[in-house]
């Protein structure tokens, strides 16, 4: 088992010293928890923008990067899938960034439920609970080969595509039933 903290480097996201105010001519975009969907999917495009001169290049975030919700209801991970322009990750969001690892596969990794509860169990505070820098460059992973973390990102792929399908179905066979047994409860005869 390695440590997360040897394969990828993490970083406290940008300290803002006062509430972000939205400027539409904002140079920069600066993505915080609310950027993050449930489906752990990142939407810069509604991410607050500011103008600010002194980001320095490791604030920034770059197509590969990793941000993690360290604090809330939930501790995922969302992967930074594209190019999304200047923007930074608003504390206190943490950037991972892999090294020796692919991406998607810390992305599958850190967001199993297995993983979740080893993280919640770390987590600090009372009433706000938090996941420290620390905690999460403490988190063991197993590392396979390249070759083995692409199937594994593969498979959880395909596994992800197959639940929504069956989601899908679900609510296909739902709509259908519910209009035969309406058009049954019309039938006055």
């Amino acid at each position: 088992m390695t440590r997360l903290g040897q394969v990828a480097s993490i970083r406290m996201g940008f300290p803002f010293r006062s509430r972000l105010e939205h400027d539409a001519a904002g140079a920069i975009a600066v993505v915080q928890m609310k950027d993050i969907d449930d489906a752990n999917l990142l939407h810069v495009e509604d991410a607050v923008r500011v103008d600010l001169a002194d980001i320095k290049e490791h604030h920034r975030i770059r197509e590969g990067d990793l941000v993690f919700r360290s604090r809330g209801r939930t501790n995922s991970v969302a992967l930074v899938s594209a190019d999304v322009g200047p923007a930074v990750l608003a504390a206190p969001m943490l950037l991972i960034r892999p090294v020796e690892v692919l991406p998607a596969y810390l992305l599958w990794y850190i967001n199993l439920p297995a993983t979740q509860a080893a993280l919640a169990a770390q987590a600090e505070g009372t009433s706000v609970r938090m996941i420290s820098k620390a905690a999460l460059e403490a988190l063991e992973l197993p590392v396979p080969s390249l070759r083995k973390q692409r199937l594994i990102v593969e498979a959880a792929d395909l596994a992800t595509a197959e639940q929504r399908l069956l989601d899908r179905i679900t609510q296909e066979r739902k709509r259908l039933a519910d209009g035969v047994l309406l058009r049954y409860a019309r039938n006055t005869r």
